[in-house]
C-alpha cells in the first residue's frame, strides 16, 4: 500500500525528540513493506517555532512539511485560522504532489483528529484519488472546548467532526472514552482503540524513596496544566520534594513570578529538551506528575508513556482511563485537581510505596504502552480496513 499518516502535532526525531505515536506508526508501516509518506506542519506546535529539522537523524520514509501561520497559545482564534489554512495548503500541496509525480496518489490516509479540517482535507484527497480513510481520534474537538466556549457556538465543528467521523473506514483512537465519542455520532463501522506507544528503554535503577523525592513534569505548558498547583505543593513540602518543569508554553513566566514571589526552592525550569536530555531527567526521578483538568476529554496523555518508560510512579488528578489504569496496576496515586493540599498528601503517602509503584509502573509499560506490540497490530487492523 501506499501509505500516508497526516499529522501536524507530533515532536519529530529529525529535531532531536523523541519518536511519537506518528513515527512511530510510520516505521511500522515501512517495516511492514508498504510505501510511507508522513505529512506535518513546518511548524512546531510543542515549541511555538518554525521546525529545524537538523538532528542527523535519516528517516526510514517521505517527509512533507505542510506551510503553516505560527501561532502562540493553544487555545486561541489564532490557532483556528492557522488550522483553517493548514488544510488549504495540504489540499493544494498534495494535490500538486501527485499531479508531478512527486508522490505516489494514496491507497490508505491515516489523518489525526484534530485538526479536524485537515481530516476534512484527507478525505477530500481520498475521493480524488481512491483511498480509504482512517481516522486517529487523539482530542475530542470540539467538546474539549466546552470549556471555555458555550456549547451552541461550537456547532459548525461538531457539524464538521461528524461529517469527519461518518466518512471514515475506520476509526483508530488513543484511548477508550473517544470509541464512546464517536458511537456518539453513529459512527457504526470498525472501530480499534491503540494506547499510545513508546520505544522501551533499559531499565532505570528504581528510587527507594530518599528525600528529597524528584517530581516531575514533562510537557507543554498551557492553561490545560495546573503546574501553579504543584509549585505551592513543592513550597509546603519543603525539603520532602523538588519539581523539575520540561516544557514551555504561556504559563511559564507566571509560574517562575509564583516561584519568586514565595521564595520557593526545588522547583527548576529545563525548557524544552532533546531525547537524551529528557530520558536523563526522567530516569533521576521518581514521580511523574499528571496535573490535568479531569473536566478535559482526554484519557490516556502522551506523558504517562514517558513516566512509565523511566518507572516513575504517577500522581494524576486526571480521571477516566488514565486513573483506572494507575489503580489496576498500583502505579500511583490521585489527587484533586486544583488543591495543593490533596497533592501533598498523595506524594507524602507514595513515599513509603515507590520501589513497589515502580516495578508497577514498568509492568503497565510492558502491558499497555510497548510500541513494538502497539503499531505492528496497528498496521495489521489498518490492512484489514484496506481489504474489506
Amino acid at each position: 500500500m501506499n501509505v500516508w499518516i497526516v499529522n501536524p502535532f507530533d515532536n519529530l526525531p529529525l529535531e532531536g525528540y523523541r519518536p511519537m505515536r506518528f513515527w512511530l506508526m510510520a516505521e511500522a508501516f515501512r517495516k511492514a513493506g508498504h510505501k510511507v509518506v508522513y505529512w506535518t506542519s513546518e511548524f512546531s506546535h510543542a515549541n511555538k517555532k518554525k521546525r529545524v529539522l537538523d538532528s542527523g537523524v535519516e528517516a526510514p520514509f517521505d517527509i512533507e512539511l505542510i506551510e503553516t501561520e505560527p501561532y502562540f497559545k493553544n487555545v486561541s482564534l489564532r490557532r483556528l485560522k492557522s488550522h483553517r489554512k493548514l488544510a488549504k495548503t495540504f489540499l493544494k500541496v498534495a494535490r500538486e504532489a501527485i499531479r508531478n509525480g512527486r508522490c505516489k496518489a494514496p491507497d490508505l490516509i491515516i489523518a489525526s483528529s484534530p485538526p479536524l479540517g485537515l481530516v476534512d482535507a484527507s478525505h477530500t484527497i481520498a475521493s480524488e484519488t481512491g483511498a480509504k480513510v482512517i481516522v486517529d481520534i487523539m482530542d475530542a474537538w470540539p467538546e474539549t472546548f466546552e470549556r471555555v466556549v458555550p456549547r451552541f457556538l461550537l456547532w459548525p465543528l461538531r457539524r464538521l467532526a461528524r461529517r469527519n467521523y461518518l466518512r471514515a473506514a475506520a476509526i483508530t483512537t488513543v484511548a477508550d472514552n473517544y470509541v464512546e465519542l464517536a458511537r456518539s455520532y453513529r459512527f457504526s463501522k470498525d472501530i480499534r482503540r491503540f494506547y499510545h506507544g513508546i520505544t522501551k528503554g533499559d531499565s532505570p535503577h528504581p528510587s527507594t524513596g530518599t528525600v528529597p523525592l524528584r517530581i516531575v513534569y514533562a510537557g507543554n505548558m498551557g492553561r490545560s496544566y495546573d503546574l501553579a498547583t504543584a509549585v505551592e505543593a513543592v513550597g509546603e513540602l519543603g525539603a520532602l520534594a523538588t519539581l523539575d518543569i520540561a516544557g514551555k508554553g504561556e504559563q511559564e513566566a507566571s509560574l517562575k513570578a509564583l516561584v519568586e514571589k514565595k521564595g520557593i526552592k526545588g522547583v527548576r525550569f529545563h525548557g524544552y529538551l532533546s531525547e537524551a536530555e529528557l530520558e536523563e531527567l526522567l530516569n533521576d526521578s521518581d514521580i511523574g506528575l499528571v496535573p490535568m483538568d479531569p473536566s478535559s476529554c482526554v484519557g490516556i496523555p502522551y506523558k504517562l508513556a514517558d513516566y512509565v518508560k523511566s518507572s516513575l510512579a504517577v500522581v494524576s488528578s486526571l480521571g477516566g482511563e488514565s486513573a483506572r489504569l494507575l489503580k489496576e496496576y498500583g502505579a500511583g496515586v490521585p489527587y484533586s485537581f486544583g488543591d495543593p493540599a490533596s497533592l501533598v498528601e498523595a506524594v507524602k503517602s507514595l513515599r513509603s510505596r515507590l520501589a513497589e509503584m515502580r516495578r508497577a509502573s514498568s509492568k503497565m509499560l510492558d502491558e499497555q504502552f510497548d510500541s513494538c506490540r502497539i503499531y505492528d497490530s496497528y498496521v495489521d487492523f489498518a490492512a484489514h480496513v484496506f481489504s474489506k
